[in-house]
């Protein structure tokens, strides 16, 4: 299943070098602030007016949970099934115009006709209700059920929406021309700014892969779609990103406190599963502390460190904490969706695990009777397979991790029908644009026990958790025996996408499958909040000695599973800050001339290139930083060895016959480059061919190839 191979995401930290022109500085400057990215807010309230319409067939007009406010289900719903929607529109369009009516700008058309086509219905929508019920609203904040709660809500959402809104800037925003991306951050970066200007500034379509051009795509692209194509209505590529990065995760948490307060019924588990979500903690820190009070220098190097402090293989990437959610902003989008989903078919295990049947009984009537098997909402499930099959190219891995999660809930829940359609139609959407995109397969899914954990062995694998997570999974294990069955049926299916990283091989990479367990714990925070709300409060008939020994042990486990997680936040803040950021140029010339010079299927050989003013030009690479495209499935191994080839030979000959056979139509040469090690020399291809650019310190000098 071709789903499977759009679950990969890029390297972190340090892990990726940046090798650039010179001193790589970026910028892109599309349009002003304040006229033209006008166009961009309003594509993304066309979107959510759209989504509002779309979601509520959906999530039921009139139906509501008790004590639940549904304006923080029904926003971000709005704003990811009509971004979903949309943006698929306007890609498809843009696709006809460009492939087939082979215009030389074809998201014009795309927009144009996808907003306008909205507009319309919005529109004849809004006359309809209007003359059907004397007044039209997008959506009905008066069902809200706690009007006390909601100003309390508003507060939550309002401060989280400034932090996480800063946080993005923080880490990736332009000034004066110059983009600037944190050091933790800009090895995604790369390859997703890459695919924004293959889009904002070029003609991407059909959609090839910018570090592997002149092939198929094997990553999901739409997220940069998205954010290419708002910078091409006249958003700053920042405020672009940044914009739908924030919104992207601002509403996953508004879905995942609406999902802790329906399975707890306590506000102060959706705070703190909040709370936990940003800062994840393992043993790390425990440790890093005891080994510098050991040697006498532990505030010291509290104050200075600014790397990611860990104990387990590539712990120190940042693979664990909040660093993941600024690096890989897809992600977000993807489990929006997937929570928007699991709210959804919360009804379906409720249904399941309220009957009053026991132990063995209840199991077999699950799985044999009618009632365990007859549907209960086809549409419903029909238009949630469809929604979570289109976000296959938004985030792959997202996708997995909820129908993973949902097969658990199927097992305990009624209406199991509803769940197979869901999931067959979602599958079939994925395999579909998979069969559009991919050529083959990028993907030999295989099984590989253990994840990262050095010892394989089932006494390995816990004591690897034990480090890498404290006692947040292996105090889950223990804690599902004392729950209830509605409760140990949801703990357990949050399990899965963790136990299925531990169990199959995905990607080239083994390192992806974190995000599996990222996902696991996201949701499984819920469950550790409510054992500290409930430690908090006590019981009736507990003792005060009991109530204050509760409260100490809610402090220590709080302090337990976050402390590490803030230690790591602040080392964001240390190594993301002045002196610790990657620059770009967006208004370097040399940007400029590929934007204007090279064509749609222009082939250009560079060295290992990461993230520069070349990348930001939206050309397509022969072959960049050999991870991004090795760990997504392509043969880097063969690429590279024919850059050296062209790079290093001194017979034309040889040149030639190797540059014809790549489609190569321009080569890019750098004083004091290499490629693989091996320095690059520019004497035979000079003579070969024709010099048709040069920056004016000399330094990159370019040659096309053909005629």
């Amino acid at each position: 299943m071709n789903l499977l191979l759009i679950s990969r995401d890029f390297c972190y930290t340090d892990t990726c070098l940046i090798k650039s022109p010179g001193r790589i500085e970026v910028s892109a400057w599309r349009g002003n602030v304040q006229g033209e990215i006008m166009l961009g807010i309003i594509y993304l309230l066309l979107a959510g007016m759209l989504g509002c319409e779309a979601s509520k067939m959906l999530t039921g007009e009139g139906r509501s949970v008790s004590g639940i406010n549904r304006i923080w289900l029904i926003l971000p719903a709005s704003f990811g099934v009509g971004t979903l929607l949309l943006t698929w529109m306007v890609y498809i369009i843009s696709w006809f115009f460009s492939v087939v009516g082979k215009v030389e700008n074809p998201l014009l058309y795309g927009n144009i006709i996808g907003m306008t086509g909205v507009a319309v219905i919005m529109i004849l929508l809004s006359v309809q209700k209007y003359r059907k019920q004397g007044s039209y609203r997008i959506w009905n904040i008066d069902k809200t059920q706690d009007k006390r709660r909601l100003k309390k809500e508003i507060l939550l959402f309002g401060l989280l929406t400034v932090f996480i809104t800063y946080m993005m800037f923080y880490v990736f925003y332009i000034k004066d021309g110059i983009l600037y991306s944190g050091l933790t951050v800009y090895g995604d970066y790369a390859p997703h700014t890459a695919m924004m200007r293959s889009f904002s500034a070029g003609n991407n379509f059909p959609t090839q892969y910018p570090h592997y051009g002149g092939a198929d795509v094997k990553y999901h692209f739409m997220f940069q779609f998205l954010t290419g194509n708002l910078e091409y209505l006249g958003m700053r590529m920042d405020f672009a990103y940044n914009i739908v990065s924030t919104l992207s995760l601002v509403g996953f948490l508004m879905l995942l406190y609406q999902l802790a307060l329906r399975i707890t019924g306590k506000m102060c588990c959706g705070v703190l599963a909040l709370f936990l979500f940003f800062f994840r903690s393992g043993m790390a820190f425990f440790r890093f502390a005891w080994e510098h009070i050991q040697a006498g220098n532990l505030v010291e190097t509290l104050e200075e460190n600014t790397s990611f402090i860990g104990y387990t293989v590539n712990e120190n990437w940042g693979l664990w904490n909040f660093n993941v959610y600024l690096n890989q902003r897809h992600l977000a989008f993807g489990l929006l969706m997937v929570t928007l989903a699991l709210y959804l078919f919360m009804d379906w295990l409720e249904a399941g695990t309220a009957h009053e049947e026991k132990g063995i009984l209840w199991t077999k009537n699950r799985i044999f009777s009618k009632e365990g098997w007859k549907s209960r909402n086809l549409d419903q499930a029909l238009l949630m397979g469809m929604f979570l099959g289109l976000c296959a190219f938004w985030n792959g891995a997202a996708v997995i991790g909820g129908l993973l999660i949902l097969c658990g809930f199927a097992i305990f829940s009624d209406g199991k029908v509803d769940y197979a359609v869901m999931a067959g139609v979602s599958i079939f959407f994925s395999w579909l644009q998979s069969k559009i995109f991919i050529v083959g397969s990028a993907m030999s899914p295989q099984i590989y026990l253990g994840f990262l954990a050095e010892d394989k062995t089932v006494p390995g694998i816990v004591k690897y958790l034990f480090w890498m997570s404290g006692v947040f999974f292996l105090g889950l294990v223990l804690m599902v025996w004392f729950m209830r069955r509605r409760e140990r049926a949801i703990l357990v299916s949050f399990l899965f996408p963790a136990i299925f990283a531990f169990v199959l091989l995905m990607t080239p990479d083994i390192n992806v499958n974190h995000k599996y367990i990222m996902i696991s714990y996201a949701f499984l925070t819920i469950f550790w909040a409510w054992a500290v709300c409930s430690l908090w409060k006590g019981r009736n008939g507990q003792s005060g000695i009991q109530k204050t020994m509760g409260k100490i042990l809610a402090i220590v486990l709080v302090i337990s599973l976050s402390v590490t997680g803030i230690y790591d936040f602040v080392v964001i803040i240390k190594g993301n800050g002045p002196g610790r950021r990657v620059t770009v140029n967006m208004n370097s010339e040399l940007t400029q001339w590929l934007e204007e010079n090279l064509e749609k299927n222009d082939l250009l050989l560079t060295p290992e290139y990461s993230m520069n003013e070349v990348t930001m030009s939206g050309a397509m690479l022969y072959c960049g930083w050999p991870y991004y495209a090795w760990s997504a499935g392509y043969d880097t191994n063969y690429r590279a060895a024919q850059a050296v080839t062209i790079y290093t030979t001194s017979d034309s000959g040889t040149l030639k016959k190797t540059v014809q056979q790549e489609k190569i139509t321009y080569i890019l040469f750098e004083e004091g480059s290499e490629f693989e090690q091996q320095e690059c020399h520019e004497e035979t291809i000079a003579a070969a061919y024709e010099k048709v650019y040069e920056t004016q310190d000399g330094r990159i000098r370019i040659y096309k190839t053909n005629d």
